[in-house]
């Protein structure tokens, strides 16, 4: 078998500014490895929640969501009507008309999009202010790129451990 290295491993990722390249390897990673994960997954097992955690269609629908959320602020804008409607359905399987390939394109499409956002940033704005929400958290340019990377990776792992129990949990199964 052949070792692949890691996004970061990899050299920069073209026009993102040098600051940034972590920014972007993680998302790039976070990408690389859902699609690796859940490339064999049931869609039939996709709303399960073992012990009670949150179900593999959460993590994916959270994903893409952060990401579309944070990057909205990074840009000084206010959430829209759809973006707060997408987040009340996070979660809630009625709700959802998204099947696997869908949600799985859905964030694979939100990353290239936070991608491009990375290559326009200013590298001399990244400690302006910006702010979340309504409640107007404060918060920076920089901060809002750093956390939609570092949440993104969060949930990467919780998923991870996620499907490999619920996969292992039903190869156990009588047939």
């Amino acid at each position: 078998m052949e070792y692949k290295r890691e996004v970061w491993q990899r050299g920069p990722v073209e026009n993102i500014p040098a600051l940034l390249q972590p920014i972007a390897h993680a998302m790039l990673q976070a990408r690389e490895e859902l699609y690796d994960m859940m490339k064999n997954f049931p869609e039939d097992l996709l709303w399960e929640r073992p012990g009670g955690v949150a179900s593999p269609a959460f993590h994916l629908q959270h994903l893409t969501g952060v990401l579309n959320r944070l990057f909205t602020y990074a840009k000084e804008e206010a959430l829209n009507d759809e973006q707060l409607h997408s987040l009340s359905l996070e979660g809630n399987k009625e709700g959802c008309p998204y099947d696997l390939a869908m949600l799985l394109e859905k964030f694979y499409g939100q990353v290239d999009l936070s991608l491009t956002e990375l290559k326009k940033a200013k590298i001399d704005m990244l400690t302006d202010r910006r702010v979340i929400g309504r409640q107007k958290i404060p918060t920076t340019l920089i901060g809002l790129y750093v956390h939609a990377a570092e949440h993104t990776m969060r949930h990467i792992g919780q998923l991870l451990v996620t499907v490999r129990v619920i996969q292992s949990s039903h190869l156990r199964q009588p047939l």
